[in-house]
């Protein structure tokens, strides 16, 4: 592997990814505001006990060693898992007490994700936290067209927006599916349009085997040399719970982990319906299926960065439907935090998860309740972050924009107490005195701009200006907001030759194959 400062040095001298003409048109280009991922200064929130983490350890090892993981339809992979000493029975393999675990401990405990422009890269691990968008919806809604079947140009708005707002750290992956455009091509034009219409991380499609190919193809392109020799892009492998592990994740999954690009190993778990209805037990098996996929990512290719993700809900015992914002799940996201922590590893969780229907109350309170449990309980990379809506049946433009302005705040929470002494304000209070007013001292003229946090979105007018400016509910503010953030947006500076290159892939690889629908 080649070391990481000629990797940097590749990408500082412009040879992909810019080029001169690239760079002067950045000099002349609107600057668009972005905040630095989070560095958290405050403490993680712990709930699991030694003695519950013991508990909770030895019966994830029984799981994996008695009871065994499902590789369906992938011989390969049992034959890796033969070769590490795993007993492997037809297509289920049976891991032997700590093999998966001494595995796990080759994976990175933090790794850069490179952007197209290196202000943006993102470190994952450790005290940071990166926020993505919503992933994966195939329906969009919006205040005048209502909920519809999302198509290619919703999707490149999502991605403009997610360009323009400033708390959001990354471009994500599958931010709306577009039904417009057959399945097998998708996911060509969704890159293309991370790649080109951003400049922050982005992630590579899982959907075939082939489709990350064509990723990691495309991200060639982009990048040159350094594409393969260090991660530049982010993507999501989801485990069929219970102790499942299908061939088309674990296909992409391998072409990821050989080519060096990190990949979220993540349980998809309904509790009651895909793990047992108790946070222990869920939390049991949610290790058990991390420890499994992320060893074999390592029997892939030793050193592969990965993420231990866990994505866990809870069930409406009446209808079977999915909840979120409960209780139950902000313990399994603090739970799973510690244990990702135990092994060293990065961590995936969290969201502007939410049940409802509309922006609304209901959003407000699930959204909240999930984006502050993620918060405190160390989540190093949070998909879904702005515009989840429906149970992640619908991207919203409003509630993207809401959730995204509202990240903010996490950002300020993870800033701790300044303690300087600035900080203490102790010339403020001697100017002041007893009976005086803080809003002329020369501590507050110094520091007011930058003080309190605000919002772009929300109002704060009092209620007569309110009023007179027709009283927007915060759908009709944040409506408002997206409209003039697109009317904002200018794409970022690419080398042409790398724009024509990266057409001209796609347009190779539509032509090569049928359109396919199903």
């Amino acid at each position: 592997m080649t070391d990481m400062a000629d990797v940097q040095g590749a990408r500082r001298t412009g040879r992909r990814g810019g080029g001169g003409a690239a760079r002067r048109a950045e000099r002349t280009a609107p600057r668009i505001e972005a905040a630095r991922y989070i560095e958290r200064n405050i403490p993680n929130f712990e709930i699991l006990t030694p003695e519950a983490i013991e508990i909770i350890e030895h019966n994830a090892e029984t799981i994996l060693e008695e009871i065994g993981v499902a590789f369906v339809d992938n011989p390969a992979a049992l034959d890796r898992w033969r070769e590490a000493g795993a007993d492997v029975q037809g297509e289920r393999v049976h891991i032997p007490r700590g093999l998966a675990r001494a595995l796990c401990a080759t994976a990175p405990a933090q790794f850069t994700q490179y952007a197209r422009n290196p202000d943006r890269n993102v470190v994952i691990g450790g005290k940071s936290l990166v926020l993505a968008p919503v992933y994966g919806p195939p329906f969009v809604r919006d205040i005048d067209g209502g909920r519809r079947y999302a198509t290619m140009d919703d999707f490149r708005k999502f991605v403009k927006l997610g360009y323009m707002s400033k708390w959001l750290h990354h471009s994500g992956g599958t931010v709306c599916e577009p039904t417009d455009i057959a399945v097998n091509k998708r996911h060509l034009d969704m890159l293309q349009a991370h790649m080109t219409l951003s400049d922050k991380p982005f992630m590579g499609s899982v959907t075939e085997p082939i489709r990350a190919t064509d990723s990691v193809e495309m991200c060639k392109i982009l990048f040159g040399h350094a594409a393969t020799e260090a991660p530049h892009m982010t993507s999501l492998i989801n485990v069929n719970s219970p102790l499942t592990f299908d061939n088309t994740m674990m296909g992409a999954l391998e072409i990821y982990a050989e080519n060096m690009q990190a990949c979220i190993i993540s349980p998809f778990i309904v509790g009651g319906a895909m793990a047992p209805v108790s946070v222990a037990g869920t939390l049991t098996q949610v290790l058990a299926e991390a420890l499994a996929g992320i060893a074999y990512s390592q029997l892939v290719r030793r050193g592969a960065p990965v993420i231990f993700g866990a994505f866990v809900t809870s069930i409406d015992m009446n209808s079977g439907a999915p909840t979120f914002g409960t209780p139950e799940a902000s313990k399994i996201l603090w739970g799973a935090g510690q244990l990702a922590r135990r092994l060293n590893l990065p961590f995936r969780s969290g969201g502007g998860l939410c049940g409802s229907k509309l922006p609304d109350a209901q959003a407000g309170y699930e959204t909240a309740n999930t984006l502050n449990a993620s918060l405190l309980g160390g989540v190093n990379f949070m998909l879904h972050a702005c515009g989840w809506l429906e149970g992640g049946l619908v991207a919203s433009f409003e509630k993207f924009v809401l959730d995204a302005d509202q990240l903010g705040i996490l950002h300020s929470i993870a800033a701790g107490v300044d303690v300087s002494e600035n900080g203490q304000a102790m010339d403020a209070i001697r100017e002041v005195g007893p009976g005086g007013h803080y809003l002329g001292c020369a501590h507050t003229q110094a520091n007011f701009k930058d003080a309190f946090w605000r919002s772009d979105v929300l109002d704060y007018r009092p209620y007569e200006t309110w009023v007179d400016g027709g009283g927007p509910d915060s759908q009709a503010l944040a409506s408002v907001r997206v409209q003039r953030m697109l009317d904002e947006y200018v794409a970022p500076p690419i080398e042409q030759g790398i724009a024509d290159g990266l057409q001209d892939y796609s347009d190779r690889r539509k032509a090569s194959e049928p359109d396919a629908f199903g």
